[in-house]
Protein backbone atom coordinates (compact mmCIF):
# COMPACT_ATOMS: atom_id res chain seq x y z
CA UNK A 1 0.00 0.00 0.00
CA UNK A 2 0.99 3.50 -0.89
CA UNK A 3 -0.03 7.06 -0.83
CA UNK A 4 -0.26 6.91 -4.63
CA UNK A 5 -2.70 3.96 -4.45
CA UNK A 6 -4.65 6.10 -1.63
CA UNK A 7 -4.95 9.40 -4.04
CA UNK A 8 -6.04 7.09 -7.17
CA UNK A 9 -9.24 5.27 -4.87
CA UNK A 10 -10.19 9.10 -3.90
CA UNK A 11 -10.35 10.10 -7.67
CA UNK A 12 -12.06 7.09 -8.79
CA UNK A 13 -14.94 7.99 -6.23
CA UNK A 14 -14.61 11.64 -7.24
CA UNK A 15 -15.13 10.90 -11.08
CA UNK A 16 -17.32 7.92 -10.55
CA UNK A 17 -15.20 6.73 -13.78
CA UNK A 18 -11.68 4.75 -13.99
CA UNK A 19 -11.29 6.60 -17.34
CA UNK A 20 -12.13 10.04 -15.77
CA UNK A 21 -10.11 9.21 -12.77
CA UNK A 22 -7.16 8.31 -15.21
CA UNK A 23 -7.13 11.56 -17.22
CA UNK A 24 -7.26 13.72 -13.77
CA UNK A 25 -4.49 11.71 -12.07
CA UNK A 26 -2.56 12.08 -15.58
CA UNK A 27 -2.23 8.36 -15.74
CA UNK A 28 -3.47 5.75 -18.47
CA UNK A 29 -6.28 3.88 -17.58
CA UNK A 30 -4.86 0.43 -16.92
CA UNK A 31 -2.21 1.67 -14.78
CA UNK A 32 -4.53 2.89 -12.48
CA UNK A 33 -6.69 -0.08 -12.89
CA UNK A 34 -4.00 -1.93 -12.24
CA UNK A 35 -2.95 0.09 -8.91
CA UNK A 36 -6.77 -0.01 -7.25
CA UNK A 37 -6.96 -4.08 -7.99
CA UNK A 38 -3.69 -4.49 -5.90
CA UNK A 39 -5.09 -2.13 -2.78
CA UNK A 40 -8.37 -4.40 -3.08
CA UNK A 41 -6.38 -7.84 -3.17
CA UNK A 42 -3.98 -6.28 -0.34
CA UNK A 43 -7.06 -5.38 1.76
CA UNK A 44 -8.90 -8.50 1.39
CA UNK A 45 -11.65 -6.77 -0.15
CA UNK A 46 -13.44 -4.62 -3.13
CA UNK A 47 -13.55 -1.24 -2.58
CA UNK A 48 -15.77 -0.07 -5.83
CA UNK A 49 -19.35 -2.09 -7.07
CA UNK A 50 -17.91 -1.99 -10.83
CA UNK A 51 -21.17 -3.22 -12.39
CA UNK A 52 -22.33 -0.30 -11.62
CA UNK A 53 -22.38 3.18 -13.62
CA UNK A 54 -21.51 5.92 -12.83
CA UNK A 55 -19.31 3.25 -10.54
CA UNK A 56 -19.96 3.80 -6.73
CA UNK A 57 -17.77 2.20 -3.44
CA UNK A 58 -18.81 -0.44 -1.81
CA UNK A 59 -19.98 -0.31 1.85
CA UNK A 60 -16.96 -1.65 3.17
CA UNK A 61 -15.25 0.71 0.44
CA UNK A 62 -16.95 3.50 2.06
CA UNK A 63 -15.01 2.83 5.18
CA UNK A 64 -11.82 2.78 3.40
CA UNK A 65 -11.99 5.83 1.20
CA UNK A 66 -13.54 7.67 4.52
CA UNK A 67 -9.62 6.34 5.87
CA UNK A 68 -8.08 7.11 3.07
CA UNK A 69 -9.47 10.67 2.77
CA UNK A 70 -7.61 10.86 6.44
CA UNK A 71 -4.71 9.81 5.91
CA UNK A 72 -3.76 11.94 3.01
CA UNK A 73 -5.15 14.86 4.84
CA UNK A 74 -2.68 13.88 7.63
CA UNK A 75 -0.06 13.64 5.36
CA UNK A 76 -0.40 17.26 3.67
CA UNK A 77 -0.50 18.68 7.16
CA UNK A 78 3.14 16.59 7.94
CA UNK A 79 4.14 18.59 4.00
CA UNK A 80 2.65 22.26 6.05
CA UNK A 81 4.75 21.89 9.29
CA UNK A 82 7.77 21.15 7.17
CA UNK A 83 7.22 23.69 4.95
CA UNK A 84 6.93 26.07 7.77
CA UNK A 85 9.95 25.11 8.91
CA UNK A 86 11.69 25.83 5.99
CA UNK A 87 10.20 29.03 5.59
CA UNK A 88 12.16 32.17 6.31
CA UNK A 89 10.50 33.76 9.15
CA UNK A 90 9.44 37.72 8.23
CA UNK A 91 7.50 40.12 9.52
CA UNK A 92 7.21 42.53 12.57
CA UNK A 93 8.21 41.80 15.75
CA UNK A 94 7.33 44.50 18.32
CA UNK A 95 9.26 44.21 21.77
CA UNK A 96 9.48 45.79 24.76
CA UNK A 97 13.10 46.21 27.12
CA UNK A 98 13.42 47.50 30.64
CA UNK A 99 15.74 50.45 30.49
CA UNK A 100 17.83 48.41 33.16
CA UNK A 101 18.34 45.45 30.73
CA UNK A 102 18.78 47.57 27.70
CA UNK A 103 22.08 48.07 27.43
CA UNK A 104 23.61 45.45 28.83
CA UNK A 105 21.45 42.44 26.71
CA UNK A 106 20.52 43.88 23.16
CA UNK A 107 23.93 43.75 22.18
CA UNK A 108 24.29 40.35 22.95
CA UNK A 109 21.97 38.78 20.52
CA UNK A 110 20.50 41.58 18.43
CA UNK A 111 23.04 41.52 15.91
CA UNK A 112 23.07 37.32 15.53
CA UNK A 113 19.14 38.07 15.32
CA UNK A 114 18.81 39.95 12.45
CA UNK A 115 21.48 38.44 10.46
CA UNK A 116 19.65 35.40 10.79
CA UNK A 117 16.65 36.68 9.97
CA UNK A 118 16.73 39.04 7.57
CA UNK A 119 13.33 39.37 6.86
CA UNK A 120 11.91 40.25 10.41
CA UNK A 121 11.37 44.00 10.98
CA UNK A 122 12.56 44.38 14.83
CA UNK A 123 11.28 47.53 16.57
CA UNK A 124 12.82 47.88 20.55
CA UNK A 125 10.71 49.86 23.29
CA UNK A 126 12.44 50.63 25.96
CA UNK A 127 10.56 51.50 28.84
CA UNK A 128 9.57 51.17 32.60
CA UNK A 129 7.79 47.53 33.43
CA UNK A 130 4.57 49.79 34.10
CA UNK A 131 4.57 51.26 30.63
CA UNK A 132 5.18 47.92 29.04
CA UNK A 133 3.17 46.07 30.99
CA UNK A 134 0.49 48.00 30.01
CA UNK A 135 1.70 47.84 26.05
CA UNK A 136 1.49 44.33 26.34
CA UNK A 137 -1.81 43.81 27.81
CA UNK A 138 -3.29 46.22 25.01
CA UNK A 139 -1.41 44.43 22.42
CA UNK A 140 0.85 47.09 21.40
CA UNK A 141 3.54 44.88 22.17
CA UNK A 142 4.51 41.40 20.83
CA UNK A 143 6.77 40.35 23.91
CA UNK A 144 8.72 41.96 26.29
CA UNK A 145 11.86 41.79 28.53
CA UNK A 146 11.10 42.23 31.67
CA UNK A 147 12.39 41.20 35.42
CA UNK A 148 9.61 39.12 37.07
CA UNK A 149 7.19 37.96 38.44
CA UNK A 150 4.89 40.26 37.38
CA UNK A 151 1.01 39.93 39.17
CA UNK A 152 -0.67 40.09 35.93
CA UNK A 153 -2.98 36.95 35.31
CA UNK A 154 -3.32 37.80 31.47
CA UNK A 155 0.47 37.71 30.48
CA UNK A 156 2.86 34.60 30.64
CA UNK A 157 5.78 34.58 31.77
CA UNK A 158 9.41 32.17 29.86
CA UNK A 159 11.80 32.54 32.76
CA UNK A 160 15.24 32.88 30.48
CA UNK A 161 18.39 33.01 32.82
CA UNK A 162 18.43 34.43 36.62
CA UNK A 163 21.41 36.95 36.96
CA UNK A 164 23.25 37.72 40.10
CA UNK A 165 23.25 40.92 42.16
CA UNK A 166 26.71 42.60 43.54
CA UNK A 167 27.50 45.32 45.72
CA UNK A 168 29.37 48.20 43.76
CA UNK A 169 31.32 50.41 46.48
CA UNK A 170 33.59 53.30 46.57
CA UNK A 171 35.39 52.08 49.97
CA UNK A 172 36.77 47.98 50.71
CA UNK A 173 34.88 45.91 52.36
CA UNK A 174 36.60 43.62 54.77
CA UNK A 175 34.64 40.80 54.13
CA UNK A 176 35.32 39.20 50.40
CA UNK A 177 30.86 38.05 50.68
CA UNK A 178 28.67 40.64 52.07
CA UNK A 179 25.20 40.11 53.29
CA UNK A 180 22.40 42.70 52.62
CA UNK A 181 22.49 44.11 56.19
CA UNK A 182 26.25 44.51 55.96
CA UNK A 183 25.31 47.69 53.51
CA UNK A 184 24.97 51.25 54.97
CA UNK A 185 21.25 52.50 53.64
CA UNK A 186 22.98 56.18 53.96
CA UNK A 187 25.54 55.39 51.42
CA UNK A 188 23.09 53.71 48.72
CA UNK A 189 22.80 54.94 45.48
CA UNK A 190 19.66 54.24 44.01
CA UNK A 191 17.44 54.73 40.68
CA UNK A 192 14.64 56.91 40.53
CA UNK A 193 10.75 56.06 41.10
CA UNK A 194 9.24 53.23 38.65
CA UNK A 195 12.27 51.11 38.27
CA UNK A 196 11.85 47.57 38.85
CA UNK A 197 15.37 47.38 39.92
CA UNK A 198 14.97 50.02 42.47
CA UNK A 199 12.20 47.90 44.38
CA UNK A 200 14.14 44.62 44.18
CA UNK A 201 17.22 46.74 46.24
CA UNK A 202 14.69 47.82 48.52
CA UNK A 203 13.20 44.63 49.22
CA UNK A 204 16.97 42.81 48.93
CA UNK A 205 17.87 45.51 51.76
CA UNK A 206 14.39 45.42 53.91
CA UNK A 207 13.71 49.17 53.98
CA UNK A 208 12.43 52.23 52.59
CA UNK A 209 15.40 54.97 52.15
CA UNK A 210 15.17 57.70 54.31
CA UNK A 211 17.54 59.93 54.03
CA UNK A 212 19.54 63.00 56.08
CA UNK A 213 22.20 63.54 53.70
CA UNK A 214 23.29 66.64 52.06
CA UNK A 215 23.08 65.58 48.75
CA UNK A 216 20.28 62.84 47.50
CA UNK A 217 20.36 61.58 44.26
CA UNK A 218 17.99 59.38 42.15
CA UNK A 219 19.60 58.16 38.92
CA UNK A 220 17.95 57.06 35.65
CA UNK A 221 20.21 54.54 35.11
CA UNK A 222 22.96 51.83 36.40
CA UNK A 223 26.21 53.63 34.73
CA UNK A 224 25.03 56.98 36.56
CA UNK A 225 24.74 54.99 39.63
CA UNK A 226 28.21 53.77 39.01
CA UNK A 227 29.40 56.72 38.26
CA UNK A 228 28.39 58.31 41.21
CA UNK A 229 30.23 55.66 43.42
CA UNK A 230 33.21 56.82 41.51
CA UNK A 231 33.21 60.12 42.06
CA UNK A 232 31.15 60.65 45.02
CA UNK A 233 31.88 57.42 47.26
CA UNK A 234 28.68 55.41 48.56
CA UNK A 235 27.74 52.07 47.40
CA UNK A 236 24.83 50.82 45.00
CA UNK A 237 24.05 46.96 43.63
CA UNK A 238 24.36 46.14 39.89
CA UNK A 239 23.10 43.14 38.04
CA UNK A 240 25.72 40.88 36.40
CA UNK A 241 25.24 41.66 32.73
CA UNK A 242 26.36 45.04 34.16
CA UNK A 243 29.69 44.37 35.33
CA UNK A 244 30.67 42.79 32.01
CA UNK A 245 31.66 46.51 31.22
CA UNK A 246 33.25 47.34 33.75
CA UNK A 247 37.25 48.41 33.24
CA UNK A 248 39.60 46.51 35.52
CA UNK A 249 40.08 49.39 38.41
CA UNK A 250 36.22 49.35 38.67
CA UNK A 251 35.87 45.26 38.79
CA UNK A 252 38.00 45.72 41.76
CA UNK A 253 35.13 47.25 43.57
CA UNK A 254 32.81 44.51 42.80
CA UNK A 255 31.79 42.45 46.23
CA UNK A 256 29.01 39.86 45.32
CA UNK A 257 26.79 38.43 48.26
CA UNK A 258 26.35 35.77 50.67
CA UNK A 259 25.04 32.25 49.14
CA UNK A 260 22.39 32.13 48.47
CA UNK A 261 22.58 34.45 46.32
CA UNK A 262 19.88 37.54 45.39
CA UNK A 263 18.97 37.02 41.72
CA UNK A 264 16.60 39.05 39.39
CA UNK A 265 14.75 36.91 37.10
CA UNK A 266 14.48 37.98 33.79
CA UNK A 267 11.75 36.48 31.34
CA UNK A 268 10.33 36.44 27.69
CA UNK A 269 6.37 38.00 28.74
CA UNK A 270 4.09 37.59 26.07
CA UNK A 271 0.09 38.21 26.14
CA UNK A 272 -1.31 34.78 26.81
CA UNK A 273 -3.28 34.87 23.25
CA UNK A 274 0.17 36.17 21.46
CA UNK A 275 0.09 35.28 17.70
CA UNK A 276 3.75 35.67 16.50
CA UNK A 277 4.81 32.65 17.89
CA UNK A 278 7.00 30.94 15.89
CA UNK A 279 8.66 34.77 15.84
CA UNK A 280 8.83 35.16 19.44
CA UNK A 281 9.82 31.83 20.12
CA UNK A 282 12.80 32.77 17.58
CA UNK A 283 13.74 35.66 19.42
CA UNK A 284 13.72 33.77 22.58
CA UNK A 285 15.97 31.17 20.61
CA UNK A 286 18.53 33.69 19.78
CA UNK A 287 18.07 35.95 23.34
CA UNK A 288 19.45 32.25 25.47
CA UNK A 289 21.57 31.32 22.47
CA UNK A 290 24.35 34.51 23.29
CA UNK A 291 23.68 34.78 27.05
CA UNK A 292 27.42 34.65 28.77
CA UNK A 293 26.88 30.54 29.59
CA UNK A 294 27.78 31.83 33.51
CA UNK A 295 23.91 33.00 33.73
CA UNK A 296 23.00 29.80 31.62
CA UNK A 297 24.23 27.82 34.50
CA UNK A 298 23.60 30.30 37.60
CA UNK A 299 20.72 28.70 39.62
CA UNK A 300 17.05 30.42 40.87
CA UNK A 301 18.97 31.65 44.38
CA UNK A 302 16.74 33.70 46.39
CA UNK A 303 14.37 35.85 43.97
CA UNK A 304 13.93 39.29 44.30
CA UNK A 305 10.23 40.64 43.47
CA UNK A 306 9.62 43.54 42.21
CA UNK A 307 6.63 44.83 44.27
Amino acid sequence: MNLQQLEYILAVEANGSFSKAAEACFISQPALSMMVQKLEEELGLKIFDRSKQPIIPTDGGRAILAQAQAVLHEVAKLHEVTRQQRETLSGDLHIGIIPTLAPYLLPLFLKPFLEKYPDVHLKIYEHTTSALVERLKKGQLDAGLLATPLPQANLKETPLFYEPFYVYAHDEYEKNYLLPEDLNPEELWLLEEGHCLRSQILNLCELRKQSNAQLEFEAGSIDTLIKMVDHQSGVTIVPELATFTLTREQRKRLRPFVDPVPVREVSLVTHRDAVKRRLIEALRQEVVANLPKKLLEMGQGVRMGIG
